[in-house]
This record gives C-alpha cells, structure tokens and sequence, in this order.
C-alpha cells in the first residue's frame, strides 16, 4: 500500500490532466481516475507493482471510461476518439509536453471567476477535497461544491479548449495561473510534500514557458528559497518556527537556485508581487535576518496587494525591529477575525509583553481554527507553556 500511496501522491495530477484533456470531460476522468486507483489498491498487493505504474494506471483509466461511455449513449462520439488507439497519448498539437501546464491554463480561461479557476485547480491537480478547498475559502462546504460543479459546467458548455493558450492571449491568464500555482504551493509548505513538489514543477514549466517574465522568475525563486527550509520546519512531527529551525539541515542548494532566479527577475526588472516574496525570502535565508530591510519590502509589498495578510506579516518583521508592542498596534488594526495566524501572531506579541490571559485566549482562537495536526499541537504546546508562566508568577 506504500507503493500505491508513493504513486498516487506522484502521479495522481498528470494523470487526471492526461485523461482530462483526452476525455473534454473533468467528471468522468475523475471518475476514471478514482476507479483505476481502486483497482489498483485491491491487485497491486496481490500481484505486485507493474513495472511502469503510471501507464498501468492511464490503461486501467481509459477502459474505465471506454465502459462508462458505452454504457451511454450520447458520449458515442467520444468513445470512437477513445477506441480509435491502444495507448492513451497526448495529443499531437499540445503546446508543452505535460498536460498538467494545460490543465492549469484551461481552469484560468478568463470565462470562470477567480475563486473557481482557484477551487478548480486545487481539487483536479493538487487534489484537495471540496471540505479541504472550502476551509481554505473559508466558505461551506456544500457552497465549494456547488462552485466546482458550476466550473466544470461552464468549461464543457462554453466549449474552452484544453490547451496553452497562444502567446497573444497567455497574459490574460497568467496572473490567475500563478496565484493558482502560489496557493497550491501554499497547501504543500503545510507538510504536503507532493504538493510543493507540483507546484514547483510548474514554477519550472513556466519559466520554460515565459523566460523573460520577471514574475515567473520570482514566484519560483520564492517557492525554491522557501522550500529550502522544508527538512528544518518539522522536528519529529513537531513544527519548528524559523528562529529554532537547525539551518545545517537547509538544502543550501536549492537556496542557490532560488538565489539566481530571484537576480534574472531583477535582472528583467521585476519589482511585482512574487519578485518581493522571493526577495523576502532570500532574507530569511540570512544569518541573522536583516529584519528592517523585511519590513520594509513587506511595506511596498502591501501598498501592491493592499492584503491584511501582508500587513500581518509586516507586524511581524516591525516586531522583531521595534518590539511587540509596535508589532502589535498594527496586528490590532487589521480586520482577519477567521484567520487563524493573526490570532497566533497576537498571542506570541501578547506573551512577549507578559499579558498571559490574554495571550492564552489568543492561542484558544488560534487552535479552534486550525485543523493541522502539526500546528494544533504546537499551539497546544504554547498553551501549556503559559499555564507554566502564570504557575510561576
């Protein structure tokens, strides 16, 4: 079962992608999909593990869908194109060789609203569940499930192709495509290794893709330069705040990499969201942060944006410069009740400044609203370390 757990983390988006674009149908190759991991979680332990998984699984799939199809009449013509091969292939006329790149472009078609181009990609290729994707909005869930299955709807009623669209219409869409790639990059820093691992991989792809865009260039070099810290962030399934974290154990390596992305951006004149986020990343990577000049890029970087979240995280750096309680009037101004990192910023400022009920209320709301294993119990930690304080005072 570890096999099969390896393979779909690894897998399980190119394949829904392949099937995807071949089917023009994103519920019968999720469908299909599904089947064909069934089927192998019920015969992989009994028989082994084929010796190529992926195309055992693409083969499995297809017939999946070649049986649904004929058990329905009206997909008759997509079942002619299905059977027309004995291999699932891409299709001649694709722009770039992996469909997960024109997955992300056919979700972004500028026909869908932002947040189910978002929805939409988080559930097909990063493969998080509608409950997952709709905490993630903070929505209901059964209001994600609605917006998906309108998405997908839209997509089969409008007719929008399964492709890289061509280089007079890429810019249209590629501000969604990188917020989409940065969210699911997000989801991964979490402990969700594959799907960092995807995410970068597409950062790579577009670099391929648009190597003159200074903002491909920095959301790459961003998720490099944070996903060099990834062996430090847990410590025996504890999370290790950057302050505690053992930098040996940074992959110094991927730092470089991040490093010469971050100087091409800059090198195009990048001076745009992700090219900020990556130079503030490349920041944290110093020894010891120079957390005035933080601050400041946080500054420019939430005049861009405008995002309380960015202002948090200037809090944060203000608080390292001018201590908690400057860190803290701007924590207090920003309107993120439903977010669980202001309440967790808010404790830890609170405990600096020695106001332990209040910081122990802080850390509650913060632990109500997470649902990490990991981060739940590093609240509960801080917990219990302020009962210590308030038992000692």
């Amino acid at each position: 079962m570890l096999a099969l757990e390896q393979v779909f983390r690894e897998e399980r988006g190119r394949i829904l992608a392949t099937l995807i674009g071949f089917l023009g149908d994103f519920d019968l190759a999720e469908e299909a999909a599904q089947e064909a991991f069934a089927i192998a979680a019920d015969r992989w332990p009994r028989e082994g593990v084929p010796s190529n998984p992926r195309a055992w699984l693409m083969t499995t799939a297809r017939n999946r869908a070649t049986d649904r199809i004929r058990r329905d009449r009206a997909f008759a013509a997509k079942f002619g194109l299905l059977v027309a091969s004995d291999r699932v292939e891409v299709p001649m006329n694709t722009k770039f060789p992996d469909e997960r790149l024109e997955l992300i472009f056919t979700c972004c078609h500028p026909a869908l609203a932002v947040e189910a181009q978002v929805a939409l990609i988080l559930r097909t290729l990063g493969g998080l569940t509608t409950d997952e994707i709709a905490r993630a909005f903070l929505v209901p869930e059964r209001t994600m499930a609605q917006r998906l299955v309108r998405a997908k709807r839209k997509i089969k009623a409008a007719g929008i192709p399964f492709r890289v669209p061509p280089d007079h219409l890429l810019r249209e869409r590629l501000d969604a495509v990188l917020a989409v790639v940065y969210l699911i990059f997000n989801e991964g820093y979490g402990g969700r290794d594959e799907l960092a691992a995807e995410a970068i991989w597409l950062g790579r792809a577009l670099t391929e893709l648009l190597p003159d865009d200074p903002e491909v260039r920095g959301l790459l070099a961003m998720m490099l330069l944070h996903d060099s810290r990834r062996e430090a962030r847990f410590r025996d399934g504890e999370l290790v705040l950057l302050g505690d974290q053992d930098r040996s154990r940074w992959n110094t390596e991927q730092i470089a990499d991040g490093r010469t992305e971050l100087d091409r951006a800059l090198a195009l004149g990048g001076r745009g969201p992700y090219v900020l986020q990556a130079a503030i990343a490349s920041l944290h990577a110093e020894v010891p942060c120079d957390w005035a000049q933080i601050a400041a890029l946080y500054g420019q970087l939430a005049r861009l944006t405008g995002s309380p979240v960015v202002e948090l995280n200037r809090a944060i750096a203000i608080a390292e410069t001018e201590g908690p309680e400057a860190g803290l009037g701007i924590v207090d101004q920003l309107g993120l009740d439903d977010f669980r990192y202001l309440h967790s910023t808010r404790a830890e400022l609170l405990r600096r400044l020695g106001r332990i009920d209040e910081a122990r209320d802080e850390y509650r709301r913060a632990r109500q609203l997470t649902d990490d294993g990991a981060e739940r119990r590093f609240l509960e930690r801080r917990l219990a370390e302020l009962a210590g304080m308030a038992g000692s005072g």
